[in-house]
């Protein structure tokens, strides 16, 4: 069990930068402070909140560490809203450890992972949501992701679910009315009222929490190169990365494993894959690879069927586009040279002379539904969860309204989806959840 009352202390910076910092907290950080730190000048106000000061970090034999920076905030003007300090030193984990040992033996304890923002939600300074949000943010592998979480930290989510819960709470007070004075309120009216609210909070949930767009703002989207050898899959590859990345030759089966290199479009991070050619061998390691690239396709959020345009269409090419399903997007490849195939729909484009890769880069992003990618939707499976929960509770209130039964039977299924919106932000306290939210994050977070 964790003691709030004690002074924590972690480094909270990763391993390999240029400069180090060591965070504490609590109220004996600024005398474990003043024991372990001297300005190098004398100034006035040197401890003052906020303020930068220069000088040497101690051990307690009084050697120095290193020269250091150090900070102060008071609270509750801090992460914590606790006495908080910052001493930043040299990059380097030996001068951090030093100075995190000297800081533990003048009364701090090492902290537990996210117990910093762990205090700082607890104190009410931000919600459970916001707090994850600063882990979104420090693992964000695109610019929507992290622009997602910035958006969270700053209470996108919480606005949300908080005028949700808002209206569940209304509804369950509305019922509660309705069944204690029927003489005066009217309990067919009460059931259209609570129909509708529902049905609103349900259409809105449902917006914000869709599994596929969250999956693909929090880690991107699967975009595989299918076909045929020689169609030059690896050449659209390398001109979608910019790169001379796969290998291109004129010999058929050069590519024989899954080759998954990462690019970023309008903001949404694309993991893309060249493959194999699809075609029937005899040669042991290309059928691994063949192999490899029919199970990445059954994966992938989009597929680019490349077809050499300069030639007629195979048989098998054929019998390949013939199961294609809406994930496909079919490219017409080397149209630097004499087209002799078209293709309803499909992107005309050379990978050699770049002659319509806009036109593909544009379809792909449509294809994924980047233009669906509200930045305010939520991005964690475990909110997605809740209101997946609150769905099915509210869905299961409507069925009782819907079918005359008593309205306190709705009631009991609204509490129900109030308390898993709750679990969101942590207004339900359930300590379980919020223990498992904080287990995941860094110590030093």
């Amino acid at each position: 069990m964790l003691n709030s009352n004690d002074t924590i202390c972690a480094v909270a910076t990763g391993n390999g930068g240029s400069i180090s910092i060591v965070r504490v907290s609590g109220e004996n950080a600024f005398s474990i402070l003043k024991r372990c730190f001297s300005p190098i000048k004398r100034i006035k106000n040197a401890y003052a909140h906020g303020r930068m000061m220069y000088g040497n970090v101690y051990d307690l034999n009084g050697d120095t560490l290193d020269e250091a920076m150090a900070v102060c905030f008071y609270a509750p003007n801090s992460y914590t809203t606790e006495d908080v300090f910052e001493i930043q030193m040299h990059g380097g984990d030996m001068s951090a450890q030093a100075v995190l040992k000297t800081v533990m033996a003048l009364g701090a304890r090492m902290a537990e992972p996210g117990e910093f923002t762990r205090r700082a939600f607890l104190s009410g300074r931000i919600d459970l949501s916001e707090a994850e949000a600063v882990m979104g943010i420090v693992g964000a592998k695109s610019q929507s992701a992290r622009r997602a979480s910035v958006r969270q930290l700053k209470g996108g989510v919480s606005a949300g679910i908080g005028k949700a819960r808002e209206a569940l709470i209304s509804l369950v007070a509305l019922i509660s009315a309705a069944t204690d004075f029927p003489e005066e309120i009217d309990e067919e009216v009460t059931a259209q009222k609570v129909i509708e609210k529902s049905e609103q909070v349900v259409r809105f949930l449902k917006s914000v929490s869709d599994r596929k767009h969250a999956r693909i703002m929090r880690q991107g989207a699967s975009v595989v190169l299918a076909g045929l050898p020689n169609v030059g899959k690896s050449s659209v590859m390398n001109a979608l990365l910019s790169c001379d990345r796969a290998i291109v030759t004129d010999i058929p089966g050069t590519t024989r494993d899954v080759l998954t290199e990462s690019v970023e479009l309008n903001g949404v991070r694309l993991a893309l894959s060249d493959t194999a050619g699809l075609r029937d061998t005899c040669d042991a390691v290309e059928k691994i690879g063949v192999q490899r690239a029919k199970d990445a396709l059954e994966n992938a959020d989009v597929v680019l069927y490349v077809l050499d345009a300069a030639r007629e269409m195979t048989s098998e090419e054929k019998e390949n586009l013939s199961k294609m399903d809406e994930r496909y997007i079919v490219l017409l490849n080397k149209s630097d040279l004499t087209s002799v195939i078209t293709f309803e729909n499909a992107v005309t484009l050379s990978a050699k002379t770049g002659e319509g890769m806009e036109a593909l880069t544009d379809r792909i992003l449509q294809k994924i539904g980047a233009a669906d990618l509200n930045e305010d939707i939520m991005t964690l499976p475990r909110h997605i969860e809740c209101a997946e929960r609150a769905i099915s509770a509210i869905e299961r209130a409507l069925e009782w309204v819907k079918s005359a039964m008593p309205l306190d039977f709705a009631a009991n299924d609204l509490s129900e989806a109030l308390n898993a919106l709750g679990d969101i932000t942590g207004e339900s306290m359930n300590e379980e959840v919020i223990d498992r939210v904080f287990q995941d994050f860094c110590v030093g977070k």
